[in-house]
């Protein structure tokens, strides 16, 4: 089944069913149920991947756009990266439920990328019951983040009745301004009392020009540096290449029966036959699936270090924002902002899949929404399609969801 056709035809069909009193369809319904019915429709398996868009706007959250937000499901998993003001209620308007998140990531401390998240960690407590089993939610975040969550926690008198454990990275002075990076490192961090569990502090592998945050078995996150007004830090999602499937033409002429010997092989386990003969998992194992790749970039106009294009290449989906078009260019860099082209530029280099942009300055409203006199969201489109030699580029949109089919055998 073609997901993209479905989706196209399931907004054809809310076009026709939902009107607003203008006579045009709602925005908001156009986007939110199809991602809903595919949800439904199109049972997440095992193995399936997806990115959604909770939030595409710049600055601050407004009707048409939310502030910073991407949840990325894996296997039942659900990981946000970013929570700008609003998050919690665009949980809401979604197919996606909060208190699934089991992660969380900050891309770097700016209020419309981080101020959502104790009211979503307070909403996500209420909705839920105590469970002194269940493990701490993660959450990943610039140097400042455990300060600033502990503190508004106090103040607020807020108490989760889940644990969570906040993981800070340390940045590197050319992460921002030289003015800037003295303000980092000057601010008062006393030691705030919590009864949360202590998360670690996490430096920068220069060998690989990045940080490693976590291997779950089947997928390894990592982060690294993009230059912006303060540190800020791309995320990279990486499934490992799975196991390839038993050759049973093989099998049958090696004598090896269905059963317990198969699942040896499977999992990596030479077996021992009735005749001494070894047989190796590589002997009868065809070539393995890659594995799926995500990047999601923060606020920038650069990335920091020689090695990111290599970490980040032949990424399914390349997710890199765009507040301003090319014809602002300057104003973009003096802001630590990224154009379409320096977005399509950075994707070519990385020879990613599908460039993804978002991110968007809120005069730019969405394609669906655009009135006369509004700034044209599609021209960014274009501006980025131009450096791609027209390959396909596209526009985030609030509740957008996008699938990451598994990759077949080379």
């Amino acid at each position: 089944m073609d997901l993209h056709i479905v989706r196209l035809e399931l907004q054809l069909f809310f076009v026709v069913l939902f009107k607003n009193q203008a006579g045009r369809p709602h925005p908001d319904l156009i986007s939110r149920y199809p991602s809903f019915l595919l949800a439904v429709l199109v049972p997440s398996s095992d193995m399936s991947m997806d990115v959604t868009f909770l939030g595409t706007g710049a600055a601050y959250p407004s009707p048409t756009r939310g502030a910073s937000a991407t949840v990325v499901r894996f296997e039942g998993e659900c990981w946000l990266f970013d929570c700008g003001e609003g998050t919690q209620t665009q949980f809401m308007k979604s197919h996606l439920k909060a208190g699934k998140i089991t992660k969380i990531f900050i891309t770097h401390l700016h209020g419309d990328h981080f101020f959502g998240l104790p009211g979503l960690l307070c909403t996500i407590s209420l909705q839920c019951s105590p469970d002194p089993n269940k493990l701490p939610v993660d959450i990943y975040g610039p140097l400042g983040l455990k300060d600033f969550l502990q503190r508004t926690m106090e103040l607020s008198r807020s108490q989760l009745v889940f644990p969570y454990v906040v993981h800070e990275l340390v940045p590197t002075s050319n992460q921002c301004p030289a003015e800037e990076w003295k303000e980092v490192f000057s601010m008062n961090r006393e030691e705030v009392s919590s009864l949360e569990p202590q998360g670690d502090t996490i430096y920068l592998n220069p060998a690989e020009d990045s940080y490693f945050l976590m291997d779950n078995g089947p997928v390894v996150i990592k982060a690294f540096r993009l230059f912006h007004r303060i540190p800020s830090f791309g995320f990279l999602v990486e499934e490992k290449p799975r196991t390839g499937k038993l050759n049973a033409q093989k099998l049958k002429e090696l004598g090896i029966q269905p059963g317990p010997l198969y699942g040896k092989l499977k999992e990596g386990v030479p077996i021992t036959l009735e005749n001494g003969t070894i047989i190796s998992p590589v002997d009868v194992l065809e070539s393995p699936f890659p594995g799926r790749k995500i990047c999601i970039l923060g606020d920038c106009s650069g990335v920091v270090g020689d090695g990111i294009s290599t970490l980040c290449s032949e990424a399914d989906i390349l997710v890199h924002e765009a507040t301003l078009d090319d014809s602002q260019m300057d104003k973009a860099k003096e802001r630590g902002h990224s154009t379409p082209k320096t977005a399509a530029e950075f994707a070519k280099l990385c020879k990613a899949r599908k460039l993804v942009l978002s991110h968007f300055s809120q005069r730019y409203k969405p394609a669906n929404q655009i009135g006369e006199g509004d700034a044209d969201v599609t021209e960014l489109k274009k501006q980025a399609e131009l450096v791609l030699n027209g390959q396909d580029v596209v526009l985030a949109e609030d509740f957008m969801t996008i699938s990451i089919p598994v990759k077949k055998q080379k």
